[in-house]
């Protein structure tokens, strides 16, 4: 964790324009190709929403801007993020979350991933990691998704991503997954989501370097 300097920072005259606003959180939705994805998960037996999870949170890591958070009067910069994600009760129409480091391997997150969440017996995983370093992801697998808002707290220095997606569609030859993001715009722009969509859809095209 770095703390940033705000008489260096670039982004200082940004931050001090939404600074004074209530709600200063946007979200967005595009499409995302999984068609390398979806035939890699289910060659190696590995959960795609776990790898997404995995993927996402890899891409967010690369673009510094996802790193910066507010913490009281100041803005400090993590030197990586923590995924933070729903899943099913075995079962259930109940949920609980799950949090754990992704660490550096695709192959490896997936497996620990689902034997962490088959393991848990209480509601919200606790954990050594300050909130502001998680991401939170959420899926709604029953229905295509265009569109998404997540409940929060009244608190406009909530630097949280929220990171969801619902069912795939097959259109022709490749598979399609609409993504949604919610983000602070004291921090992003529309520039770093369009840097994160850049490095999600790379990374999804050399898999095999991930695992």
């Amino acid at each position: 964790m770095t703390p940033i300097d705000p008489a260096v920072w670039p982004r200082r005259a940004i931050y001090d324009f939404f600074s004074p606003m209530s709600n200063p959180f946007y979200a967005l939705s595009f499409p995302v190709d999984v068609t390398a994805l979806r035939q890699f998960t289910k060659k190696r037996g590995l959960s795609f929403y776990c790898a997404m999870v995995w993927m996402v949170t890899r891409a967010m890591d690369q673009v510094e801007a996802f790193r910066y958070k507010i913490r009281g009067e100041e803005i400090i910069l993590h030197d990586h993020l923590i995924p933070s994600f729903t899943d099913l009760n075995p079962g259930s129409d109940t949920f609980h979350i799950t949090t754990l480091e992704a660490g550096d391997s695709l192959e490896d997150f997936c497996r620990r991933a689902k034997a962490a969440s088959r393991a848990q017996s209480e509601f919200l995983t606790q954990g050594p990691w300050p909130e502001d370093q998680l991401v939170y992801f959420t899926c709604l697998p029953w229905f295509p998704l265009t569109a998404l808002t997540n409940e929060r707290d009244d608190n406009p220095a909530d630097s949280i991503p929220r990171v969801g997606w619902g069912r795939w569609e097959e259109r022709g030859a490749r598979t399609v997954l609409n993504l949604s993001l919610e983000l602070n715009h004291r921090l992003l722009d529309g520039v770093h989501a369009g840097r994160f969509y850049e490095t999600l859809c790379r990374d999804m095209g050399r898999l095999e370097a991930l695992l």
